[in-house]
């Protein structure tokens, strides 16, 4: 492993406070302006750092595939969808409150996945077919409070796990970023009675201070 040497770590990027800017929203900007899976994802196309997750995860789990059908609940900015469209699908369903950008051969539909609109227009799309993988990097907008926070994103994945029960085929894949707090067990256990197959899993390109952790359950039984 590479070490910084003490003129390379002087040489990182200075944010100064902006008027009207939160120290936080600062002190973000800086970390993310000097952080490596950033800058290597601007380098390489990718819309953002979180596309190295997504590497990481397959390449521990290997749960993409050419000729799948991917549904990515949470998709924006498209990172994770721009490495699905990698892999060959059969087709991506990519869903969102916020905007993603345009990718050829996907499919996008803005909205909620938890409301019955949002819900008829995925079953429109897959057209009587079921889904092979669901990809889910959802997070709710973050309050400061870390159990507050873990509750709201523990009822984000508990959602999508219901969604996972209506729309997988048998032995499909179900892939959900938490935040770890003490719920996080709880959920494995319910996912363990719907797949054969469920583990917890920090990506290399996860930040060591943050809490997320991600879920992977593989070998949908019902």
């Amino acid at each position: 492993m590479q070490r910084q040497t003490k003129m390379q770590r002087n040489q990182s990027i200075k944010v100064k406070t902006a008027k009207g800017r939160k120290i936080s929203s600062t002190m973000w900007l800086q970390r993310q302006l000097n952080d490596p899976h950033a800058i290597r994802a601007k380098k390489e196309g990718y819309f953002s750092r979180a596309a190295y997750k997504l590497l990481d995860i397959d390449s521990k789990f290997h749960i993409l595939g050419k000729g799948k059908i991917i549904i990515d609940l949470g998709s924006a900015p498209g990172s994770w969808t721009q490495i699905a469209l990698k892999t060959n699908p059969k087709k991506i369903i990519a869903v969102d409150l916020l905007q993603m950008h345009e990718l050829d051969g996907v499919e996008f539909i803005l909205g909620d996945f938890t409301t019955e609109v949002i819900l008829e227009k995925i079953f429109s799309s897959l057209k009587n077919n079921k889904a092979d993988i669901i990809l889910s990097d959802m997070a709710p907008n973050t309050s400061g409070y870390k159990d507050l926070d873990h509750l709201k994103i523990i009822d984000l994945c508990e959602h999508a796990l219901e969604f996972a029960k209506k729309v997988l085929v048998k032995d499909g894949t179900l892939l959900m970023k938490i935040f770890q707090g003490g719920e996080e067990k709880l959920l494995a256990e319910k996912l363990r009675k719907s797949f054969s197959k469920v583990k917890f899993f920090k990506p290399q390109a996860s930040r060591k201070k943050s809490t997320e952790i991600f879920l992977v359950a593989i070998g949908f039984i019902s």
